[in-house]
């Protein structure tokens, strides 16, 4: 059963395999409006995983989020992963088309990881003609996601919000903006957080990813396995304030709990959402205190 939610804000959740009986009951009661899935688990798939997609998406719209395109390829993407992708494109029709900035290896081989490399102008060139790649190949618009990242180069020449909007302006994608990523990777290399944030424009963003990190002492770890940060949570209420219609989600992906609780954290994200509005309304009556005071907790 879908319930509805307000009309103007788009709660999405990640599309797991744990939470696949609840999915198919068809008494289950579900309040998000939309699923992101990830890409390379329903590539060259008739089996239960590719009928469950189907069946979600008969009811929803789907967003597929890749890890393997390897943006950063010196080499150019995969021929043949771009094929694969392509056909489950034109199987599910999704509302996004979504990876990461980063590099995935040397190919043909890839080891399965977001490895980061310098934002450099050589670099900037190999991306957007990778970008470029893809975008052709697929026939439509993609999304770059911000990385987690846990180092920097002394190499670099941009800030990582500045090569994104590079890349976005000059190719015709879009962002994938993860604000617990921005949180993670600034604090992580010494920058400010909400000075990124507040780079970002809008109109450039066309989905907003939300996770919970882990703190390990000398770094946090964007391991995806318990609650979104209290801190992103008042960085998300910034940030949607600027366009309260893009698509966002919470991405759980170890120690999944059940549906529920899942869906009840993306939902902490429609309250906040209409929370801050509220406030923003007040401040500017002049009734108000600060966003980030009343979005403390």
């Amino acid at each position: 059963m879908i319930l509805p939610t307000n009309d103007r804000l788009f709660p999405g959740v990640g599309l797991r395999p744990t939470h696949y009986p609840f999915l198919e009951d068809e008494s289950s009661q579900i309040r998000v409006k939309w699923f992101e899935a990830i890409s390379e688990n329903y590539m060259d798939s008739e089996g239960r995983p590719f009928q469950m997609l189907s069946k979600i998406r008969r009811d929803f719209p789907v967003a597929l989020h890749g890890v393997s395109m390897n943006l950063a390829s010196t080499d150019g993407l995969n021929p043949h992963y771009l094929k694969r992708l392509k056909l489950l494109v034109d199987r599910i029709s999704p509302m996004i088309v979504s990876d990461h900035l980063c590099w995935t290896g040397i190919n043909p081989s890839n080891i399965h990881d977001l490895l980061p490399f310098p934002l450099t102008k050589e670099s900037l060139d190999v991306v957007l003609k990778n970008v470029d790649q893809a975008q052709t190949a697929l026939q439509r618009q993609i999304l770059i996601e911000n990385p987690s990242t846990y180092m920097s180069f002394k190499q670099s020449e941009y800030s990582e919000w500045d090569f994104l909007l590079e890349i976005v302006r000059r190719s015709g994608a879009r962002l994938l903006l993860d604000i617990n990523n921005i949180y993670v990777s600034a604090k992580n290399v010494g920058i400010d957080p909400w000075r990124y944030l507040q780079a970002i424009p809008s109109d450039l963003v066309g989905q907003v990813h939300l996770a919970g990190h882990s703190n390990q002492g000398e770094f946090l770890f964007d391991t995806h396995s318990t609650h979104v940060h209290s801190e992103v949570w008042k960085m998300f209420a910034q940030f949607m304030q600027q366009n309260q219609e893009i698509p966002f989600m919470v991405e759980w992906d170890e120690d999944i709990p059940e549906f529920k609780i899942v869906e009840d954290e993306v939902f902490k994200g429609v309250e906040i959402i209409q929370q801050a509005t509220e406030i923003k309304q007040e401040v500017a009556d002049g009734t108000g205190a600060l966003l980030t005071t009343e979005l403390s907790s």
